[in-house]
C-alpha cells in the first residue's frame, strides 16, 4: 500500500513520523509539500520522496489530506483527475465535511474525515473518524490503523464531529488555560515559577493517567481527594461559587456552534 501525505507541516510531519514509527517503509510513503525548504527537511529527516501533488495523487492508494482547511478545495481541484474511485481519501482538515470533499472528486472515492488534536505531535492524540457516502467498514479500519500509532481513535457519526471538535479538538487549549491559571496561583502564593510549573504539570499528568488507568468516574476520584472540612473541599466550593463548571460547559457549546458555522461556510 502506497500512502500519500498531502502537506508536511507540523501536523503532516507528525503523521508521517507516526507512520514510519509504526513500521511503514519510507519507500511506501510519498509526500507533497509546496514549501521547498520544508520539503527538503522532510526528505532529509525521514528518507521519503517529495513529489508534486498530482504525482502523489496518481500513485497513492491512500491519500492523507493534511493541509489547512482553506487550502483543501484548491488542492482537491488540482488533483481530482488523478484520484481514482479506489483511492481512499483521509482528510484531517478541520471543518471540511465529507460532502464538500466528495463534491471536488468526480470519481467518487471513499472519504474518511478525521478530527484530531495537537497531542498527535507527541503520539498521544485523540482522533475521531467518520465515513463519507462511499466509504465502508474496511475503509474505517484502514484509517484507524493509520492513526493508531499517534494516539487513540474513536468512530463517530459526522453529525457528532462539531461536539468532538469542541471537546477534544479544542480541548488541549482548555487544559493549557487551566494549567496557566494554576501556575499563576502558585506564583501568587509565593512559589518560584519553575517549581509551580513542575508541580502543576506533573499533577495534571498523574491525574490524567489515573483517569485512563483506573477507568473510574472522575467524580469518584475527586471525592477521594476531598476530605471532610479539608483544603480541597474549601477550594471546590470556591470553584462552584464562580460557576466554573457551567463556564466550561458554555465554552464547549460556543466551540461547537463555531465549528458548525465554519463547516457551513
Amino acid at each position: 500500500m502506497v500512502i500519500g501525505v498531502m502537506g508536511a507541516g507540523r501536523l503532516g510531519g507528525a503523521v508521517l513520523a507516526g507512520l514510519l514509527a509504526s513500521g511503514h517503509a519510507a519507500g511506501d510513503i510519498i509526500v507533497a509539500e509546496k514549501d521547498a525548504a520544508r520539503a527538503a527537511d522532510v526528505a532529509d529527516q525521514h528518507g521519503v520522496v517529495v513529489h508534486p501533488p498530482t504525482v502523489v495523487a496518481a500513485r497513492a492508494d491512500v491519500l492523507l489530506i493534511v493541509v489547512k482547511p482553506q487550502d483543501v478545495t484548491v488542492l482537491l481541484t488540482e488533483i481530482a483527475p488523478q484520484v481514482g474511485a479506489g483511492t481512499l481519501v483521509v482528510s484531517l482538515a478541520a471543518g471540511v465535511t465529507t460532502t464538500a470533499i466528495e463534491q471536488c472528486l468526480p470519481s467518487r472515492p471513499p472519504v474518511i474525515r478525521v478530527m484530531t488534536n495537537t497531542p498527535l505531535l507527541i503520539g498521544e492524540a485523540m482522533s475521531a473518524i467518520c465515513a463519507g457516502q462511499h466509504a465502508g467498514q474496511e475503509h474505517l479500519a484502514t484509517a484507524e490503523a493509520l492513526l493508531a500509532p499517534v494516539g487513540q481513535v474513536a468512530r463517530v457519526g459526522e453529525a457528532q464531529l462539531d461536539a468532538v471538535t469542541a471537546l477534544s479538538g479544542s480541548g488541549p487549549a482548555y487544559f493549557f488555560y487551566l494549567v496557566e491559571a494554576l501556575v499563576e496561583a502558585g506564583v501568587l502564593l509565593g512559589l518560584p515559577r519553575a517549581l509551580a510549573t513542575q508541580l502543576v504539570t506533573q499533577t495534571a499528568t498523574g491525574s490524567a493517567l489515573m483517569l485512563r488507568e483506573t477507568g473510574e468516574h472522575p467524580a469518584l476520584l475527586r471525592e477521594a481527594v476531598s476530605s471532610p472540612a479539608g483544603t480541597t473541599i474549601a477550594a471546590l466550593r470556591q470553584l462552584d461559587r464562580a460557576a466554573v463548571r457551567a463556564a466550561l460547559m458554555d465554552a464547549c457549546q460556543a466551540a461547537s456552534d463555531r465549528s458548525r458555522e465554519l463547516g457551513q461556510a
